[in-house]
């Protein structure tokens, strides 16, 4: 028996050494291969996406010829690629058209209008617009249609039959101002004006007051646990405010408001309700449908039915000095009406875009009630996250909440556009200073100290501080996944297909650039390296208004950079230099620069 077990184990053993030299020898032959080179791997990973992602192939073509020399064999293979992820898109977007997925064929029809390539199947984007509108109206999604139905207005007038359906429908769920928008564009139509209804026309000429929009706000209350402090344990509790934008029940509020119910990184206890009166009536459930931390805006959900609906679609852009009015709920004072004007305008205190200063009274509690003007027209959003801004008070406009609404419908977390780009308005325009690695920008080799002249096909133009707002908007309303254009003022060109944007985009380029580089993006100054010295840089440019600037750095200072910290969960970065100023006759001078991770300079 023993033996039978020997002979067993031995012949056992014999058969792994053969599988295990077999396996061995079939390793090393394939260690002997020499790897595919890299243009073959981008050229095969091109082919795979003409197939699976059209707009991907676009931009991996792109960024093939940005690298890479081509002989007239690759040149051809690149152009028929090229033609067929064209044909691709093209075929996608009508098949998104036919499955009525709207958004999709919206999104499409953009890349393929940055290609400069006419969506014939499907019609244009304004058509699409409107086909989507209309059949998000017959699906009670009057939230998403009213919203689609006024962007496509905007970009082509909608006809008298088409604006009357939304006009009765406004009217029907007694959203005045919609309504009022809708009258306008019907009425534009003078021989048909007489087919307006009277009773829809005598609704949207009529006002609603105070007395009324009271109603359709809510105070938010996160029940956030107990905290122990001193051995004694305490309520803790977000106070907020919101207001009903849908039929359904749907609010709007401040994410910062909300932030426990869907940040990861919380790990106590967190439950949401609204309550329609005072701290005796009865809470509701809330949940949260989207969210968008950059933007400071979420949209939750209860089984309320709300007796006033705020209109999203007729909102107002305020010039300095309008009057305007806050409702919320400050310290828990629900159903509180204040009175002030607009104080000024773009405020960069977000990661995208710019705010209005307020004068009206708002307090802790106020954050994510409506602001209106004397027209009852929503104005913006109240929030009060800005801790550094104690006893002044700003709203998100409402042109930024209405373009913002769409991703936060889809629910989760609302996922932004980002190419990677950090930006400096300069007299020559909005200069790039600084381009992330591993993004769009960077594998299309956008150079840095370019100036764009054109973002989609629009010219990059605006008013003095608001080039980049105008710009982050432009870049906005698409989608990541979309083809962007980008022209620059020396003529170069870059068709990009965008990233999601990540939440804290220079933290992440923090992780994997130089803290030389870092310099730019963060403290507003750029440098150059001093020759065979380590570590030692001198300014080759500072940026007007910038921390830099502010600490009085200016062009050709010598800089030695001792130290460079990024806490990220802090949301800010400290940088120490030594300096010598040359306004100060090179007096070497040691310096803490402390910049916020959240720059809104980016695109």
């Amino acid at each position: 028996m023993k033996l039978y077990h020997a002979a067993a184990f031995f012949f056992l053993g014999v058969g792994f050494l053969r599988l295990f030299g077999c396996l061995s020898s079939s390793a090393m032959a394939d260690r002997l291969v020499l790897p595919k080179p890299a243009r073959e791997i981008r050229l095969a990973d091109i082919e795979k996406a003409v197939s699976e992602n059209p707009a991907q192939a676009v931009h991996l073509i792109g960024v093939y010829r940005a690298h890479y020399l081509q002989d007239d064999e690759t040149r051809k293979k690149l152009s028929d690629f090229w033609d067929a992820a064209i044909r691709g898109l093209k075929t996608n977007q009508a098949k998104a058209f036919e499955e009525k997925r709207f958004d999709d064929a919206v999104s499409m029809a953009r890349s393929l209008a940055n290609l400069d390539v006419t969506v014939e199947s499907a019609g244009m984007e304004p058509d699409i617009l409107l086909a989507g509108a209309k059949d998000k109206l017959e699906k009670g999604d009057d939230l998403s249609a009213f919203i689609t139905a006024v962007h496509a207005h905007a970009l082509k007038p909608l006809s008298f039959d088409d604006a009357l359906i939304f006009l009765n429908r406004a009217v029907t769920v007694k959203q005045r101002r919609t309504a009022s928008y809708f009258l306008a564009a019907a009425t534009a139509y003078a021989d048909k004006r007489d087919e307006i209804p009277s009773d829809a026309r005598a609704y949207a000429e009529g006002n609603d007051q105070p007395r009324d929009m009271i109603k359709g706000v809510a105070t938010v209350l996160v029940d956030q646990g107990t905290h122990i402090e001193k051995g004694r344990a305490y309520p803790s509790m977000m106070l907020g405010s919101a207001f009903f934008v849908d039929v359904s029940g749907l609010l709007i509020t401040n994410y910062h408001v909300i932030q426990s119910e869907v940040d990861p990184t919380y790990e106590g206890y967190s439950r949401m309700y609204i309550r329609m009166g005072d701290a005796t009536s009865p809470r509701a459930p809330a949940k949260v449908v989207g969210y968008d931390k950059a933007m400071d805006l979420a949209l939750i959900k209860t089984s309320v039915t709300p007796e006033y609906v705020f209109s999203i679609a007729d909102w107002a852009a305020p010039a300095v000095g309008d009057s305007i009015i806050a409702i919320g709920s400050p310290v828990g004072l629900e159903k509180t009406v204040t009175q002030g004007i607009v104080s000024a305008a773009g405020r960069r205190l977000l990661q995208i875009g710019d705010v209005i200063q307020i004068d009206a009274a708002v307090n802790h509690g106020n954050s994510g009630g409506p602001v209106l003007d004397k027209n009852g027209r929503l104005v913006g959003v109240v929030f009060a996250g800005a801790d550094q801004y104690q006893g002044l008070n700003f709203a998100i406009p409402a042109e930024r909440l209405v373009a913002a609404i769409p991703a936060l419908i889809k629910g989760g977390k609302a996922e932004r556009p980002w190419l990677g780009l950090a930006l400096a308005e300069t007299v020559e325009g909005a200069e790039i200073i600084y381009v992330a690695p591993f993004t769009p920008a960077a594998e299309m080799n956008v150079k840095e100290g370019g100036v764009i002249a054109y973002l989609n096909g629009e010219k990059a133009s605006a008013s003095q501080g608001e080039l980049i707002p105008a710009l982050q908007d432009a870049l906005f309303s698409t989608q990541p996944g979309e083809l962007v254009s980008l022209e620059t003022t020396d003529g170069a060109r870059y068709l990009l297909m965008s990233h999601a944007r990540p939440a804290l985009p220079l933290s992440e380029a923090a992780k994997k650039d130089s803290r030389e580089r870092m310099a730019g993006p963060l403290f507003g100054f750029v440098l150059a390296p001093s020759l065979g010295k380590t570590s030692t840089y001198t300014v080759k440019k500072v940026i007007r208004g910038s921390i830099a600037d502010d600490a009085g750095l200016s062009k050709n200072d010598p800089i030695t950079i001792r130290g460079f910290s990024v806490m990220e969960k802090e949301g800010y970065v400290f940088m120490d230099i030594d300096v010598k100023k040359r306004r100060l006759g090179y007096m070497e001078t040691s310096m803490r620069l402390p910049a916020y991770l959240d720059t809104p300079d980016t695109l």
